[in-house]
């Protein structure tokens, strides 16, 4: 593919036929600003908060024959302007700046200004940019949404008063996991995501794999389980596999105090690429739930009562045995458990055809 040779902030550089200027500034290691920009997403330039000074090249011929080069400048989205040869680009001008500004004091003039206690404080791309930008407060007033944030599911609280229209969720929704469950409603002020008939997500196609709580900038989408759990800072992330199915998506377990409080994705799995589903987002309550087993139980006297594995393994052993001596191997079948190790499972059928001579083994996680 060939490459384009341009100007951004008087250094030369290059970038493929395609690029736009965000991802040509990325590559060169010069940082633009954005809100509604997300890599796993396409670019739709909501926010204009990548605004860039884009000139270009315009030759006139003089009367006496030379010719002379100006530039016709204009403010861009960096996000969705393709590079072209010979343009010049500048990220951090003062009427970048200040369009910048504008954007971040008129988001904030309609925001819930709880940064104390918000779950999103430290991890927030508004909070982010107006710490950047030097914004302290909105000069601008007026009318305020005052959004319901009830909502019946159990997986994830949308407040759309902390919305941001940046549109991410939707773009989600439609692209990642093609659902297209919610969409851009009303107009103007009253702009917002939501359901085609604006009611709860249990009553539309949603999935609910949490995708759009994981691009949200703010906290207009979290999950309810993470809630006053903890801060950013106070989180460590591990990363590991999915335990409940046979696609081995990997995502990051947030941990505190040892215990997890959130899944979030990493985008450079080969597995999922950073997806998830239902089950792999929301359903880890199970690692700490206060009904998981922690020791063996065997029924004596038709109740449970614990046991050391000593006692349940012979059981095990003996019941098998005599089940096998029997009525053949046969009889008896091997359903292992997505949530062993792969070593573990690979013993366990092997014990199933080597010892109890069954070919009847099955795992949860087939597809």
């Amino acid at each position: 593919m060939p490459l384009i040779e341009f100007t951004i902030n008087g250094r030369t550089a290059q970038a493929e036929e395609g690029s736009t200027i965000l991802e040509a500034a990325t590559a060169a290691g010069i940082k633009i600003p954005t809100m509604c920009h997300h890599p796993a997403l396409p670019d739709i330039g909501a926010c204009r908060i990548c605004l860039v000074e884009v000139g270009i090249p315009q030759t006139k011929a003089n009367a006496d024959g030379t010719t002379e080069t100006t530039y016709a400048v204009s403010l861009q989205p960096a996000c969705t302007y393709p590079v072209a040869n010979d343009i010049r680009v500048e990220t951090h001008t003062p009427d970048a700046l200040a369009v910048r500004r504008f954007v971040v004091e008129l988001l904030l003039s309609d925001h819930p200004l709880d940064c104390l206690t918000c779950d999103a404080t430290g991890n927030c791309t508004l909070q982010d940019l107006a710490y950047e930008l030097g914004v302290k407060e909105s000069p601008y007033a007026g009318e305020k949404h005052h959004y319901s944030v009830d909502d019946p599911n159990p997986f994830f609280e949308r407040d759309y008063n902390k919305c941001i229209v940046c549109q991410a969720c939707v773009r989600a929704c439609n692209y990642i996991n093609g659902v297209e469950a919610i969409s851009m409603l009303n107009r103007g002020f009253r702009t917002k995501p939501g359901t085609a008939k604006d009611g709860y997500l249990e009553d539309s196609p949603c999935e609910f794999c949490g995708m759009c709580v994981e691009v949200c900038p703010t906290a207009a989408l979290y999950p309810k389980m993470s809630k006053g759990q903890g801060r950013p800072w106070e989180i460590d992330k591990v990363t590991t596999t999915c335990s409940y199915c046979g696609v081995g998506c990997q995502f990051d377990l947030g941990i505190k105090d040892r215990r997890i409080i959130q899944v979030t994705s990493n985008w450079d799995t080969p597995a999922s690429r950073g997806w998830t589903c239902v089950k792999g987002r929301f359903g880890f309550d199970f690692v700490q739930h206060p009904d998981r087993l922690t020791s063996p139980l065997i029924k004596k006297d038709g109740r449970f009562v614990e046991a050391t594995w000593d006692e349940a393994l012979t059981l095990v052993a003996d019941k098998l045995a005599d089940t096998k001596g029997q009525y053949g191997g046969d009889a008896i079948g091997v359903l292992s458990s997505a949530k062993c190790t792969n070593e573990e499972n690979y013993l366990l059928q092997k014990l199933g055809r080597q010892l109890l001579g069954t070919h009847n083994i099955d795992h949860c996680a087939r597809l």
